[in-house]
């Protein structure tokens, strides 16, 4: 994808769509996140919250990092002995009320500051781990160009069609979804009408418990 095409997008659009839509989603879940904070503690010690350093958005020549925050659904440590690793089915790693939390999506809702923030949008290809960017920059061709101009985002044409990534086959799958959700930013109609749809599918993901 040209990089210059990137700006032809309507971005004023959709950060005003991404804050006004985050914080009516805020005070939709506000009332949950006692509930949530509290199975998190009970079933678990450590934090609430997890933070941790992910890739933002890009041009050929800088990188932006930030710290993304979501509901805590490991066990404290989880890493200690594997490192960085993607998480897989039926992990280990991953606590009871974490599990859940992963399958409806609930565990990402924290990330709605983020978007406020400016870090994030609310829709745009999945922010990688650093840790994982080099090797998977090596392996996928155009990898990195995904994220040139585009804000990461919460969910994704990626996340609606295919869920967490396990492997590093799985993230080159996205690569192309990621490259078609860049394409629609080129006019506003197409971003709405994008848009609009990942976030129907998403909200059907949580409800159908489709997330891991």
């Amino acid at each position: 994808m040209n990089f210059t095409s990137t700006f032809t997008y309507p971005w004023l659009a959709k950060r005003t769509f991404d804050i006004i839509i985050s914080l009516i989603a805020l005070v939709a879940f506000l009332p949950f996140f006692p509930l949530i904070a509290a199975a998190i503690k009970i079933s678990s010690t450590g934090p609430i919250f997890y933070k941790q350093q992910r890739v933002g958005k890009s041009t050929p020549d800088r990188m932006e990092f930030f710290d993304i925050i979501k509901f805590r659904t490991m066990y404290q440590d989880a890493e200690t002995l594997s490192g960085a690793v993607w998480a897989t089915q039926n992990d280990p790693r991953i606590t009871p009320v974490g599990r859940f939390l992963r399958k409806t999506r609930l565990d990402e809702i924290p990330q709605l500051f983020n978007v406020v923030k400016g870090d994030m949008s609310l829709i745009g290809p999945r922010p990688e781990r650093p840790s994982f960017y080099n090797k998977l920059e090596n392996e996928i061709p155009y990898f990195a160009d995904r994220t040139y101009g585009v804000m990461p985002g919460i969910t994704g044409l990626a996340q609606v069609n295919q869920g967490y990534d396990t492997c590093i086959d799985d993230v080159r799958r996205k690569v192309g979804f990621d490259h078609s959700y860049a394409l629609s930013l080129r006019s506003f109609k197409t971003w709405l009408m994008m848009d609009c749809s990942i976030i129907t599918r998403t909200i059907i993901v949580m409800f159908d418990g489709r997330g891991r």
